[in-house]
């Protein structure tokens, strides 16, 4: 049986319950009810019966959702990484070390959180989002994670040396820089009191160096001791680039406080490589006095080329920006006044009548406090004496600095012909990216620490997987740019830059951007977390049918316009993520 519209001449058409049957070979048909005075509601009822369907009760839902996960922002991060060589090296999709290792990547960027909270976010009774489905791993012991962290550190040399040879060559730059972060507990052998970075010096800690390409990408990363001095990071990473990645030469890029005299001689020079650095505040002092350089360079221009004795086969580009020059002068300025309050505050309580402070050590000890608040000792002449306390400032000494400030010498063997002035500013400029993929890792998205794992391989194990984090997110920002407030058309501003020691620019369509929060095509800009938490919204939802009670569909709601210009930018398709 089945129904049937009938035209019916300048009449509306004539709905027919029918039936076919066969007579003498022929097909034939006959009519059984005429329907046309139904209500169509009710005629679709009973064509949807006729079809196989099953008579739900008047009012009854057409489907009941059981379960809805947060989605989008699951299918952004994963569905990226399955696109990334990353994913290959990560082992097959159906093995289970490799899809927790996946798993771990994904949830450090979406929710970071301590192991156990991610065993449980991953579990599919506790989830908190649709990864746990959406990778069918089932219920995940926090164990298994620990298991994880082992594996991805015996891959780790393999990782990073594919990671090396698709984003780093001979004769490119690396850049390199160290940070430092605390562990909860005393239990790691890696873990040593040292000069933190993070203003928690009660904290034990550790230190990493990273290394990224010379557009910011990570590449390689690599776990100390706590209490190792920043230069003697240096070694492993040499190591590491000539053993590992087998680069016969690069420039490696790295701070004054890093590429020191001693270690270019004992390492670096050795090893074939060549270096970009920066001189410290004494050597430039000391270029000015042995009359190497002369400030009047700068009366009309920001960047000039010498060379010194001191610096043997070496090029020194000094450069002088005005802003920081005028903001060192502000900040030295205040550092004095705040100072010359406190010493007159004892020098008061040296002369006052009633309990006067004496003793040369009593207001040495005092005195010695307040210059070491601010390490202003140095511009201050001091006169102590039992009843008496003066001071001045060092005005010669205090002009001598003053006329250094905005002043800074790159340093390197590289020559001009491979390496122009300006080139080689940019490249030391360049390790800003390596201060962003520090700022991501540590407080901005990652969350690397604290750390609260106790055995040195899982430290150096969640380190990684932070840095294979950071990496998926670079990414991510990258295809992204145009929906944050991330500058999208950086080759614009830098063409708009007149020189590298000036202050970097903005695009005119990044300014515009940030001008009113809105992309080109009238969508509102986010942050990258923003973002994130704007997709997790679009919702993968597990629905059943009257039906078909015992049988779980998926549905996806539509995507809002920015959501599927994310997904657009990304190339992806939200609803398939298996």
């Amino acid at each position: 049986m089945y129904i049937e519209a009938v035209p019916n001449r300048n009449s509306p058409p004539a709905i027919l319950l029918r039936e076919s049957f066969r007579e003498g070979g022929k097909v034939k048909k006959r009519t059984l009810l005429n329907l046309t005075d139904w209500p169509p509601a009710l005629v679709e009822g009973l064509r949807g019966v006729l079809r196989g369907g099953t008579i739900v009760a008047p009012g009854a839902p057409p489907f009941q959702i059981q379960r809805s996960w947060p989605h989008g922002h699951v299918a952004a991060v994963l569905g990226l990484l399955r696109t990334l060589p990353l994913d290959r090296l990560l082992g097959a999709a159906d093995e289970r070390l490799g899809a927790l290792v996946r798993a771990m990547i994904v949830a450090r960027l979406i929710t970071p959180a301590a192991k156990l909270t991610t065993a449980k976010a991953l579990s599919l009774t506790t989830a908190a989002s649709s990864l746990a489905p959406v990778l069918g791993l089932g219920e995940v012991d926090v164990d298994e994670l620990y298991a994880a962290l082992d594996w991805l550190l015996e891959r780790q040399p393999v990782i990073e040396a594919a990671l090396a040879k698709r984003h780093l060559a001979d004769g490119t730059l690396v850049l390199y820089d160290v940070s430092s972060s605390w562990l909860e507990g005393r239990r790691c052998e890696l873990a040593q009191f040292g000069h933190s970075r993070d203003s928690k010096s009660s904290k034990l800690q550790i230190v990493y160096g990273l290394l990224c390409a010379a557009d910011g990408c990570p590449v390689a990363i690599e776990v100390f001791e706590g209490n190792i001095a920043d230069p003697m990071t240096l070694s492993a990473q040499i190591a590491k680039l000539k053993e590992r990645f087998a680069l016969r030469h690069v420039v490696l890029v790295g701070d004054r406080g890093i590429i020191t005299q001693a270690r270019i001689d004992a390492e670096l020079r050795p090893a074939g490589l060549d270096w970009i650095t920066a001189l410290r505040a004494p050597a430039i002092r000391g270029l000015v006095e042995g009359g190497a350089l002369q400030l009047s360079l700068f009366d009309e221009r920001n960047m000039a080329a010498v060379t010194s004795p001191d610096y043997p086969g070496e090029r020194l580009i000094v450069c002088r920006n005005p802003a920081l020059a005028g903001e060192r002068a502000r900040k030295r300025e205040d550092l004095l006044q705040a100072t010359e309050r406190d010493l007159v505050a004892i020098q008061a309580a040296v002369s006052r009548t009633r309990r006067p402070l004496r003793g040369v050590a009593r207001i040495a000890r005092k005195v010695g406090t307040a210059l070491d608040r601010r390490h202003m000792a140095k511009h201050f002449d001091l006169d102590i004496a039992e009843d008496r306390f003066v001071f001045a400032r060092k005005a010669p000494a205090i002009a001598a600095e003053a006329a250094l400030d905005g002043l800074y010498a790159i340093r390197t063997p590289v020559p001009a012909a491979t390496l122009d002035d300006a080139a080689t500013v940019a490249a030391y400029k360049s390790l800003s990216h390596v201060e962003r993929a520090f700022r991501s890792l540590k407080t901005v998205d990652l969350d690397i620490r604290p750390v609260f794992h106790r055995l040195a391989p899982r430290v150096r194990a969640h380190v990684f997987l932070c840095m294979l984090a950071d990496y998926v997110e670079w990414r991510l920002r990258a295809r992204l740019a145009p929906m944050l407030y991330d500058d999208h058309d950086r080759a614009v501003a830098q063409a708009l830059r007149p020189s590298p020691v000036a202050k970097a620019r903005r695009s005119p369509a990044a300014r515009r951007k940030e001008a009113d929060s809105t992309t080109a095509d009238g969508l509102r800009v986010h942050s990258f977390h923003s973002l994130l938490a704007d997709l997790a919204t679009f919702t993968r939802n597990e629905v059943t049918t009257p039906a078909a009670p015992n049988r779980t569909l998926i549905l996806y709601p539509r995507l809002t316009p920015i959501q599927q210009k994310a997904f657009d930018l990304l190339g992806l398709d939200p609803t398939r993520t298996q």
